[in-house]
């Protein structure tokens, strides 16, 4: 087949995030995609256009109620097609912006109020007053309306697994080892507590904007009105709530771009919680291979060409997968995006085009993670079977009450009586009755199980 003749398709396309998994990402392709950043800009220069009409100037008279209305639709009734028509205009530009600016300017037409007030379209901007604060709109609603109610949902069902299985007993293993049982409610509810802690940092993020010229001093808005304060202008138009303003937050001081800390504030904030994702997604997938879960089948699917009893834990292996690939993104934008060569240079504009890819990826991962969470079935047989063959667990609940009762070198005998070392029940129960302590303390021990000893376990999991 003839490269220069393939269509683009979902099968055609070089990412699988525009490819083989599209259809989940259906809600962010419209905030993160080039479509979206093309209407963010327009929402821009429309709210710039509006406020200098406002802002006093004889030149300028403030907009009817039917223009307003008119240059908010533009912005709320954005198409595809308004996108193709901005970007048959670069061909001839070979300017994104300068497309946009051309492109408003052309809805004018016919309607002589705003045609007379024309050149006050991105007036005293440079290009990047227009971008850094589309980044930050598409930003601020790709966290908001995707990402962060992806973890949403991912704590949601971690609670409820929390709280199912708080009292099912499970064998800790530290080191690979066995070592004191928690309950899987309790291990659901470690993760969940990292999880609400990480999205409230991604959530607590200030998303901030600039329009303050080409170098960050106003030279061109002072040289046009020398007395106007167009810091406070600036501000109102980035604070003032949506859709009259951009409802960000205002940043000072800056070169030619916005400084990008926020940004990297941001996706590192976003790469803690996928790492934590990551923790789960291993985890999960070994008490799978222990069999301590099983896997709900899916009418026709296969695990394996060659092996029909396969049923792979596939969900989380992507999830896995997925959240590695964000974060090597996630690091780089968060790395390299603060930096950049005297008052500007142009290899952050390059960089900010994948910043969709990144979030396209960790959005992907949170799909497969509760698409596998959702097809779990607890084994407690299997989980029960572990615990009775660990007696050697209860070898610290037995030296430490003998150490309460000044037994001496109680951790060196239960040592010499356990470690690498099959333990019995029979073996402690000698042991414990040996022991020169309280009757009722005997009887606790002896009445202590591997499932039974799980400390607070219970309580904590049904506390999250």
């Amino acid at each position: 087949m003839n490269a220069s003749t393939t269509n683009f398709s979902p099968i055609t396309a070089l990412s699988p995030l525009d490819g083989r998994y599209a259809a989940k990402l259906a809600l962010l392709r419209p905030i993160m995609s080039e479509h979206g950043y093309m209407q963010r800009r327009v929402q821009v220069e429309v709210s710039w256009f509006i406020a200098l009409s406002d802002a006093g100037f004889a030149e300028f008279k403030p907009l009817t109620t039917g223009a307003r209305a008119y240059l908010l639709g533009l912005v709320k009734n954005f198409s595809e097609a308004d996108s193709t028509a901005i970007k048959e205009i670069e061909k001839t530009t070979n300017h994104d912006v300068k497309a946009v600016e051309y492109w408003i300017k052309s809805k004018f037409e016919a309607r002589p109020e705003l045609e007379k007030a024309a050149e006050f379209v991105h007036f005293a901007c440079t290009s990047e007053d227009i971008n850094n604060t589309s980044h930050a709109l598409q930003l601020r609603s790709g966290r908001d309306q995707v990402l962060l109610p992806g973890l949403d949902r991912i704590v949601l069902k971690l609670r409820e697994m929390a709280h199912l299985y708080a009292a099912v007993p499970m064998l800790s293993r530290t080191h690979g080892q066995t070592a004191s049982p928690t309950t899987v409610g309790k291990e659901l509810a470690n993760v969940l507590v990292r999880l609400q802690t990480a999205a409230e940092r991604i959530a607590s993020v200030k998303i901030l904007a600039k329009m303050n010229g080409a170098v960050g001093n106003y030279n061109a808005h002072l040289a046009a009105w020398p007395g106007f304060d167009w810091e406070a202008f600036s501000k109102s138009v980035v604070e003032t709530p949506e859709p009259v303003g951009l409802g960000l937050t205002f940043q000072p001081y800056s070169i030619q771009i916005e400084p990008h800390d926020y940004m990297a504030e941001l996706f590192d904030a976003v790469a803690r919680a996928n790492t934590i994702l990551i923790d789960l997604s291993r985890d999960i997938w070994g008490y799978v291979s222990l069999g301590y879960f099983k896997q709900r089948l899916k009418a026709g699917e296969i695990g394996s060409s060659t092996m029909p009893h396969k049923v792979n834990p596939i969900d989380f292996e992507n999830a896995e997968g997925n959240l590695g690939l964000a974060n090597a993104l996630l690091r780089h934008l968060s790395e390299k995006l603060p930096i950049s060569r005297w008052q500007r240079d142009l290899t952050d504009s390059t960089v900010l085009r994948n910043i969709g890819v990144a979030m396209g990826y960790a959005t992907l991962a949170y799909v497969s993670l509760l698409t596998g969470l959702n097809k779990l079935e607890l084994n407690e047989a299997a989980l029960a079977e572990d615990l009775d063959g660990a007696w050697e667990v209860l070898a610290e609940p037995i030296q430490t009450v003998m150490r309460r009762y000044g037994v001496p070198g109680a951790y060196e005998k239960l040592k010499e009586v356990t470690r690498g070392q099959s333990v019995t029940r029979e073996a402690l129960h000698g042991l414990i009755a040996s022991l020169e302590i309280p009757q009722a303390e005997k009887d606790r021990l002896l009445a202590m199980t591997p499932g039974s000893y799980t400390g607070m376990a219970v309580a904590l999991a049904r506390r999250v």
